[in-house]
Formats: C-alpha cells, structure tokens, sequence
C-alpha cells in the first residue's frame, strides 16, 4: 500500500512538471530545451499550416505565458468578490469554447484538449491558416495574425481594432517577439532537429 501511494506521488509530481511553464520564455531554444517535446509539436503544426514556428510560439507566449490551465482572471464584484470570467478562453491558446468546437469539427481533432500543448499550437496554427484565407493576411505578418487571432477574423476585416491602441501596441510585441524567436530559432534548430539524444552525442 505504502509504494503504491509513493508511485502515485511521485506520478503527480512528474506531471506537475511537465504542465509547469518554461522557466526562460524569451529564449524559444531554451524553452524547446526544457519541453523536450515541443519542438516536434511545433514542428508538425507549421508543416500542416503554413505558419512559422515563432508566429505561433510568440501568440502562446501572448496569450498564457506557456500556461496550460490558464483562464481570463475573473471580474470582481465590489472590488473585492470574485465573480464571473469575462469568456471561456482556457487554456495554452485561450481559445474560447465556441472557437474551440469549430476547430475540432474543421479538422477530425474530436480528442483535443486546450491544455495540451500540442492540440494547443494546432489549433493557432489552424487558425492562423483560416486568416490567411478569409482575410488575405500573409502567414509570416505576426501583427495582423494576432489582431485578427483577437478581434475575430469578421471583426479583423471590419477594423474593429483601429480606435485600440493598446491592441495594435499588444500585435506589436507580438510580432516583435516573433522576429527575435526566429533569429534564436535559427541558430538552433538544426540541433532541436537531431533530438535530445542527437545533441547529446554530437
């Protein structure tokens, strides 16, 4: 009895390790480094979907801080009483419940979880993919990725973000990031390529 409550621990340690975020977020090859599976999650994602690999990486980092429980914080009632979130955004992507639904019927992903990081970064890229469509917007454009990732691509073709300025400041950023993932990205993803156990040897 007394192992089987210490393999239990122990299993829910590791996987309190696993879900915990990356402890250097502004260098993508140490975040690949600690995730070991990332890499090739990412990887998958931009093949399907035509994004890149820093576009996608820079909205998770905008959009929960590589969290994988992450909810919008939620409204207080007299400034003290915790009361209802503002949207049912959750999750690594914060994609909503109705947006989420949408993807997995677009795409077969029935068994996808917003928690995972891997459903989590196909699904920007998917969606991503569905701007790119809809909207004409280039796959490589961060800053209007992300503008149509938040106002909604019906809302992104109205510019319903012009008169938000703390939105365009936030695409920014995001693009920006973007732009220094892909340098660091290129200066080690011929490594992340050969896996662990390649950079281990070589």
């Amino acid at each position: 009895m007394k192992s089987i409550l210490l393999m239990v621990m122990a299993l829910m340690l590791l996987t309190g390790c696993a879900s915990a975020p990356p402890e250097n977020q502004d260098d993508i090859c140490a975040v690949f480094d600690e995730k070991t599976s990332w890499y090739k999650k990412a990887r998958r994602s931009s093949r399907r979907w035509g994004i890149p690999i820093p576009v996608m990486m820079s909205f998770i980092y905008q959009e929960s801080s590589f969290r994988a429980k992450a909810r919008p914080p939620r409204k207080k009632i007299l400034w003290v009483i915790p009361g209802r979130r503002p949207a049912s955004a959750y999750g690594y992507a914060q994609a909503t419940n109705e947006t989420w639904s949408a993807y997995k019927k677009s795409t077969g992903q029935w068994g996808a979880d917003r928690n995972d990081f891997g459903d989590a970064i196909d699904f920007i890229g998917w969606y991503n993919d569905q701007t790119h469509r809809k909207n004409k917007v280039a796959k490589t454009d961060g800053r209007n990725l992300y503008l149509a990732y938040h106002e909604g691509q019906g809302g992104f073709a109205n510019k319903s973000y012009r008169n938000k300025q703390w939105l365009i400041g936030v695409a920014k950023k995001v693009s920006d990031r973007a732009d220094t993932y892909r340098t660091q990205l290129n200066g080690c993803e011929k490594g992340l390529r050969r896996g662990w156990f390649g950079r281990l040897f070589f």
